[in-house]
Parts: structure tokens; C-alpha cells; sequence
């Protein structure tokens, strides 16, 4: 396992996370899995070297964090020993007080999410969206109170748009307050729109891509004709929203082929080798992104997903030769 530091601060994590959503309460998703299921997945992340495991507070409404403290007490000697990351937004409750990112909500759940987990501080403390209702000077503020407070140790940002995440730095710089450290935005080879702005604004954060595998599509668990061959694929609706098969152009189902053979060359999955790939997409600042002008555009992303097999099979088969 490889580690590194999230952006410039001084919060170190493997460079491979563990995203906490599937596990929690089994009777809201039929692919989620209760604490026994997935103690052993979050063992053999542990013994491979992750130390970073992220998961939000609405995920199954707070059950996915108490899963989370529970097995990383478990497999863990100490709390020092790895990362723990959620996020705060969404609804937690009926009451209007019970959303968004306001001073309120912001200190009564980031007290809720340290009681499911069991700790007394959270590593990263990411804000899910942009609240629309709530100054965002309001906002930073408060994240800068806990922060001071103890109980966060860095914030980040989640899913907004270049212009709000800018906005907020800005904001949190002119104050003096702690700012952002990192964006966990959408980003595979399937989806590759933050190759834009948001990437490119993040030269000196954290980039920690979700979704890297596309919800399952870069595994090959979707095909063109419409088949779906996993648990997750055939019963999550976000799995088709997001990526629509009828959106999907050939481009996209040429990387699941390319992804394939290079994987049976060297012995990869198609789940490894998407990851090295994407990683390499970032680190490198490859900028893939550009208008849809036909056969100039897919060849243009043909030859860019080509270099992008090419450093992603080195990664595989010997390592990378440049120091990350």
C-alpha cells in the first residue's frame, strides 16, 4: 500500500479507501451488508494497509456509521492507527433544524456521527452539498468551531461545483478560518467531467474520487443489451440514473474491453485496474475532457483512455518508476 498526504495538510491516508455506504442496515438495500458480513471486508483492507474509510451520516440514516466505529475498534489496535471519514447534509429528521449546513445542524451532528462511532473526533468532516439556504460564511465558520473545538481535525468538501468550492475557500482564507483540504467528487473513466475545472482547481487538495468503478459498469456487471450481473447492479436505481445504458456510448464500453485485456495480460481484475488507472488519471493531471465533436472527439478520447491503460498497466505489472 502506498500513502500520501491529502492535499497539503498534514493528514496522511492509503492511497486506496474503503467507502463505508454498503454496509449498515440490510433492510434498505439489497445488496448492503450488517456488521458480520462486512467485518471480513473491512479485515482485509485493514491487513492490505487502508487506513482510510469514509462513509456520511445519512447513509441508512446513521446505521453505516455505527457499523463503521464498530468494526474499526474491531480491527484496529488503536484509534491512531486509521482515518475516519464522514460527511453531514442531507436530512437526518423530520424537523426543518434536521438538514443543510447551518451553525445548528452542523454542531448537533457532528455530535450525533462522534456518539454512533464511538471516538471523540472525526479526521475529515466533509460537507455532502451546497446549501443554497445557508451563507456559506455561516458555514465555514462553523466548521472552523470544531475545528478549534477538537472534534474535527480537517474539513472537506463533497459534490459542488468549481465556482461554490472556490467561493467557499475564499471565504475561509479571508477570515482566517480553517479551510477545505480536500473535494470528493464523481470521477471514473466513465464519467470523466472533473477533468474540467474542479480537478484543475485541486492542485493543491485532496482529490478523492467516488465511484471509481462506476457503481460496478468498469467490473463489466453491465452489458449494452441491458444485462446486469451483480446484486447491486439489478436493484440500485443511482447505478442507472447516473449512468443510463442509453447514454452510454461506445467510448465507455470499448474501456470495459481494453480493461479486460489488459487485466488478462497482467493479471489484474478489471476492479484493480480501474483504480490504477483512475489514479494515474489524477496524479497526472491527464486532461481528457472537451466538447462533442463526433469522430474528432472519440478518437481524442481513444488515444487519452489508451495512455491511460498504458501508465495504468505499468502501475500493475511493476510499479510506478516516479515517486507520488
Amino acid at each position: 500500500m502506498r500513502y500520501s498526504r491529502v492535499g497539503l495538510s498534514g493528514l496522511v491516508v492509503s492511497r486506496v479507501g474503503l467507502g463505508m455506504m454498503s454496509y449498515g442496515d440490510t433492510s434498505r438495500r439489497a445488496w448492503h451488508l450488517d456488521a458480520d458480513a462486512a467485518l471480513p471486508l473491512v479485515r482485509a483492507a485493514a491487513e492490505a494497509g487502508g487506513t482510510f474509510f469514509d462513509t456520511a451520516d445519512m447513509y441508512d440514516q446513521g446505521a453505516s456509521e455505527e457499523v463503521t466505529g464498530t468494526l474499526l475498534r474491531e480491527v484496529f489496535g488503536s484509534r491512531d492507527d486509521y482515518v475516519l471519514a464522514t460527511k453531514v447534509y442531507f436530512p437526518m429528521g423530520d424537523a426543518p433544524t434536521s438538514r443543510g449546513l447551518p451553525r445548528k445542524h452542523l454542531h448537533a451532528a457532528v455530535d450525533a456521527s462522534l456518539r454512533r462511532r464511538g471516538t471523540d473526533h472525526i479526521d475529515l468532516y466533509q460537507i455532502h452539498r451546497w446549501d443554497d439556504a445557508t451563507p456559506i460564511e455561516e458555514t465555514m465558520c462553523a466548521l472552523d468551531e470544531l475545528v478549534r473545538a477538537g472534534k474535527v481535525r480537517y474539513p472537506g468538501a463533497s459534490s459542488v461545483y468549481a465556482w461554490q468550492f472556490a467561493k467557499a475557500q475564499y471565504t475561509a482564507r479571508a477570515h482566517g478560518w480553517s479551510g477545505f483540504v480536500s473535494m470528493q467528487n464523481l470521477y471514473n473513466l466513465a464519467y470523466r467531467e472533473e477533468e474540467r475545472e474542479m480537478i484543475p482547481l485541486c492542485r493543491d487538495l485532496g482529490v478523492l474520487p467516488y465511484s471509481p468503478l462506476a457503481r460496478g459498469f468498469l467490473t463489466g456487471s453491465r452489458t449494452r443489451g441491458g444485462g446486469r450481473s451483480t446484486v447491486r447492479c439489478r436493484s440500485d436505481p443511482l447505478a442507472v440514473d447516473r449512468l443510463p445504458l442509453s447514454t452510454v456510448g461506445a467510448i465507455e464500453f470499448l474501456g470495459v474491453v481494453v480493461l479486460a485485456l489488459v487485466g488478462s495480460h497482467s493479471g489484474r481484475n478489471l476492479a484493480a485496474l480501474a483504480l490504477a488507472v483512475g489514479g494515474v488519471a489524477v496524479l497526472t493531471d491527464v486532461r481528457l475532457a472537451g466538447e462533442r465533436l463526433g469522430f474528432g472527439y472519440a478518437f481524442a478520447n481513444c488515444v487519452g483512455f489508451m495512455l491511460y491503460m498504458v501508465l495504468g498497466h505499468r502501475i500493475a505489472t511493476t510499479g510506478p518508476g516516479w515517486r507520488t
